[in-house]
């Protein structure tokens, strides 16, 4: 039942109320918000974190979906000259686009989220982008409150068993780091798994893919079947010696699975296979098809 002063949840919105103190205050620590910083917040709901962030930033521009919750952070802060409210879904919202009147909130610089468990990866790939097509003003800091599996899975070490695709996509574009984790019980309702707190600082790998494009791809294939070992899931675009060779120069074991290998590794071993294609056949024309493969990804979120 709805008490007083109580705001209901929409489970179609997934929402669920963070009501932990100690967890707020893990989020706004982990943001390391100042006078000079422009910050997006995705899903203010009922405002908890909007009340610890907007004193002490120079802006803050918050995207909410809900219009109920919307008149209620109107009527609470909507007198604040440091804050502005886009009600809308932000994954179809074009943020920038709506801010042309609104020169003091443009260029946001960070980004705090209690992101909702069902679009926790369209969300992020928003944020950052994707390997082959990464955001063009990377932010300085994204602090997101997420399910603490898919953040376990973003920060994961080669050789994890939860090491994965979402991995190395994400961990390309940015350093990955755990902050907490948060408990069930610091919602209401209560969901039926716990969050975490994580951050990702957008950055280049110092070795860059020569073509992103086919990195994305290999990542892709080479996690199509995680119980398979990589020469068995890449076969579709080079023999399973000549897969071995080329791993064995990588100084990378011939039996390993994709959650085996570094990112940096996965790199070099998309750039070691366009070689081979140009030595096999003085071209990459063999690749050009591949994005169209229809591939079953058991580590799509």
């Amino acid at each position: 039942m709805k008490g007083k002063g109580e705001v209901r949840t929409r489970r179609s919105l997934a929402q669920h109320w963070l009501k932990s103190e100690s967890a707020l205050e893990s989020i706004v620590r982990a943001a390391r918000c100042t006078k000079d910083d422009r910050v997006l917040e995705i899903g203010p709901g009922t405002g908890v974190l909007t009340r610890r962030i907007l004193p002490v930033v120079e802006a803050l521009i918050s995207v909410e979906i809900d219009r109920d919750l919307c008149k209620m952070l109107v009527k609470e802060f909507g007198k604040k000259e440091n804050f502005l409210l886009l009600q809308g879904d932000f994954l179809e919202l074009d943020v920038e686009s709506q801010l042309g009147n609104f020169e003091k909130f443009q260029n946001q610089n960070k980004v705090v989220a209690n992101i909702p468990y069902n679009i926790t990866g369209p969300i992020i790939e928003k944020l950052l982008g994707t390997i082959s097509n990464p955001n063009i003003r990377p932010y300085e800091s994204i602090v997101l409150l997420i399910q603490k599996e898919v953040a376990e899975r973003i920060v994961a070490k080669p050789g994890s068993r939860v090491f994965g695709a979402l991995t190395v996509r994400v961990q390309y574009l940015a350093e990955c780091e755990y902050i907490c984790t948060v408990p069930a019980k610091a919602f209401h309702p209560a969901p039926k798994v716990d969050s975490a707190v994580v951050r990702l600082i957008p950055r280049e790998l110092e070795k860059q893919a020569d073509d992103p494009k086919f990195l994305e791809t290999i990542v892709k294939l080479g996690f199509s079947a995680k119980r398979k070992m990589l020469r068995n899931n890449l076969q579709s675009i080079i023999e399973r010696d000549e897969l071995t060779t080329i791993l064995e120069e990588l100084q990378i074991n011939p039996q390993a699975r994709g959650e085996d290998i570094s990112v940096e590794q996965w790199v070099e071993l998309s750039k070691k296979l366009k070689e081979k294609a140009k030595q096999n056949d003085g071209s990459e024309n063999k690749f050009d098809n591949l994005d169209k493969i229809d591939i079953m990804d058991e580590d799509e979120d």
